[in-house]
């Protein structure tokens, strides 16, 4: 039976005790794991960030819109402030040494895009211990697990954060990058954007000397793969001894997907997530493999515009 009950009054009276990593946790837990792990633990912070959190949801959780983890609409991809990003942890009751679980609603591998992306933030804020749910919500329903539809009470935490760039890039150092050719440049959208065919939020095509590993790759069905399934992609890809890899997409959110694969499962050393992805890139004017000639980019724009009217 999970203890949900000791899992809400540890959130109200020990916001600031030093927590142990769980036994059995890694960075990608399936229901079973989770489940197990709550069973043992009463230190878990489980957050919600997609899906109707209201009509149901892990019993304890806490939710926060992957909103509050992004930029504007116009670069969606941005970072906020550190101390945004701290605040909205804090308001969840965590602290560096908390183990938190993120999970997202599980309707498709996409939508996992908003769970990498904000482990991919707190760690970059310090969080030690972090893991995403394979599956989301919806697996941890299909496994027939406790489902509540009562918020918790989660006593806010201090924490403030101490932001690293380990796991960053900015556009400037990409395009220094792409000049000297020293990165592996990971395009992870699906293979139209990276040909350029598929409109994106920019110009059409894909940043130079980039190459093409769709975040599906790491998926099989809605579940991603193992750490040992990871590897082997990485490997296939030639990825594993790369000085720099760099993961990016329209506006780092599928591109949040393939950092986690490659990071935290694969294991590939110093993999970067270019946050703000082609929606920036392109926009500064950088030229681009894979882009259209001018009468295609026209015609690619007019069709947009067409399909945009019904």
């Amino acid at each position: 039976m999970l203890r949900t009950a000791i899992l809400s009054l540890s959130a109200a009276t020990l916001p600031f005790a030093a927590f142990a990593t769980p036994q059995g946790w890694g960075p990608l837990l399936e229901p079973a794991e989770l489940a197990a792990i709550l069973d043992a633990e009463d230190n878990l912070r489980i957050i919600h960030v997609s899906g109707d959190f209201d009509a149901g949801h892990i019993p304890g959780a806490a939710f926060s819109a992957y909103a509050n983890w992004r930029g504007g609409p116009a670069n969606p991809g941005a970072l906020l402030a550190p101390e945004t990003y701290a605040a909205e942890a804090a308001r969840l009751g965590i602290n560096a040494d908390t183990p938190v679980v993120i999970v997202h609603s599980g309707a498709n591998p996409t939508d996992m895009g908003t769970a990498a992306r904000v482990y991919w933030t707190l760690k970059s804020l310090g969080v030690q211990d972090l893991a995403l749910l394979n599956g989301g919500f919806e697996a941890w329903s299909a496994a027939q697990l406790p489902v509540s539809t009562t918020a918790a009470e989660i006593a806010p935490s201090e924490f403030t954060g101490n932001w690293t760039t380990d796991w960053y890039i900015s556009t400037a150092e990409v395009a220094e990058l792409v000049e000297r050719g020293e990165a592996r440049l990971i395009d992870s959208r699906p293979e139209g954007f990276f040909e350029g065919i598929t409109w994106s939020i920019a110009r059409p095509g894909t940043v130079r000397g980039a190459e093409n590993v769709a975040f599906a790759d790491f998926f099989e069905g809605n579940r991603m793969v193992s750490a040992e399934q990871a590897r082997a992609v990485a490997q296939a890809n030639g990825l594993e001894d790369a000085p720099i890899t760099v993961s990016f997409c329209n506006t780092g959110h599928w591109a949040a997907i393939n950092w986690f694969a490659l990071s935290e499962l694969a294991g590939v050393e110093n993999t970067r997530l270019y946050a703000e992805s082609m929606a920036e890139y392109a926009a500064q004017g950088h030229a681009l493999d894979n882009e259209p000639s001018r009468v295609a980019y026209l015609w690619l724009s007019t069709k947009r515009w067409v399909e945009g009217l019904f």
